[in-house]
């Protein structure tokens, strides 16, 4: 372990090496020197990180590296071992949380709009800071997130991306009270956010490929579970896309009924089949992209998610075995949430 605020401490941590197929062993496995927190920093020991599709974005490649051996890793549940002078909301010992957005500039037009999910100057865990595939990562105590002591670790780290992003994704669909929502796609984010839609009283129809999947939805309260391609039993009022696959787009948007709204909420995505207007526009339909998140938007999720309380469905993984984790998500192996386990 880390003897905290000694001069040249050490830590263990993935890195993505040279971007590739998951074949080609991307991740690196180093021990790396840690930097003492900044003045508005704190020194996080991570107990648990969720395992997000993006990191496997960034692993292969699909996202171009913004810093070059980066630890990946935006989903982070650990406890502080020290704070920077200036942090004032954390101290040592404290339960905290990190998830994707790791800092924003707080002045362009966006920020002070609170759009800060789009900020140009926005910078992100695990892509452009070392993130939390590693025994500890430094956190801007401003993004940190204070946690309950309650729920253990691996079922709080999901909710910091899988679910703080399919709140947005929920958001930006507009789902009309008691509406009829389609979710595509049924992993991490999938299955937190047919929850999060259950328990504010829509009726959920999941449309992924993969039938562990579909048995899960069912379990957690589906109206009904298809295979992706496959037609919703009624017409959607609002659908999310979760499954980084362009070729949907015009699936979800033909299921959608009139003024229904159609959210992608991945950060990668293939490319989209040409659109007929008639078919898949018409009528008032929309298509709405999802970018990041607001530190409100994370906020907003935790409360909501203290007072429901949804099952997180969580594959472990020690540690070391992180490109083990990536290369079973790659290959569609995981059934809601893979974590990555400290200890």
């Amino acid at each position: 372990m880390t003897e905290t605020g000694s001069a040249g401490q050490r830590t263990r941590a993935w890195v993505v090496e040279c971007p590739g197929p998951i074949r080609s062993s991307p991740l690196r496995r180093v021990e790396r020197v840690l930097d003492p927190p900044g003045p508005r920093e704190l020194l996080v020991e991570v107990g648990a990180c969720g395992v997000c599709r993006t990191d496997l974005h960034l692993a292969e490649g699909d996202l171009p590296p913004h810093r070059a051996a980066c630890t990946p890793g935006h989903e982070i549940v650990g406890r502080v071992l020290a704070a920077g002078l200036e942090v004032r909301d954390f101290a040592p010992g404290d339960r905290v949380g990190a998830a994707w957005l790791a800092s924003t500039c707080g002045t362009c037009r966006y920020c002070r709009a609170s759009h800060e999910n789009l900020c140009p100057y926005s910078r992100y865990t695990g892509w452009d800071i070392h993130g939390g595939y590693a025994g500890h990562t430094l956190v801007d105590a401003g993004y940190a997130y204070p946690l309950p002591e309650g729920p253990p670790d691996e079922e709080l780290a999901p909710l910091l991306c899988a679910g703080i992003i399919g709140y947005r994704a929920l958001e930006r669909a507009q789902v009309p009270p008691g509406g009829r929502l389609g979710i595509y796609g049924y992993g991490a984010s999938g299955h937190l956010t047919a929850q999060l839609a259950l328990s504010r009283g829509a009726t959920v129809h999941v449309l992924t490929r993969a039938e562990d999947a579909r048995r899960l939805a069912l379990e957690l309260g589906a109206a009904s579970a298809r295979g992706a391609y496959d037609t919703p039993p009624e017409p959607l009022d609002a659908a999310v896309l979760f499954a980084p696959v362009g070729e949907l787009v015009p699936v979800a948007l033909a299921a959608l009924e009139r003024g229904g709204t159609l959210a992608v909420a991945g950060i990668h995505l293939t490319d989209i089949p040409a659109l007929n207007y008639q078919q898949h526009l018409f009528q008032e339909r929309s298509l709405r992209s999802v970018t990041a998140n607001t530190r409100e938007d994370g906020l907003a999720y935790l409360a909501e998610a203290a007072r429901h309380h949804p099952t997180v469905h969580v594959q472990r993984y020690p540690m070391n075995h992180a490109d083990t984790a990536l290369g079973d998500l790659a290959a569609g192996r995981i059934t809601g949430a893979a974590v990555l386990m400290a200890r």
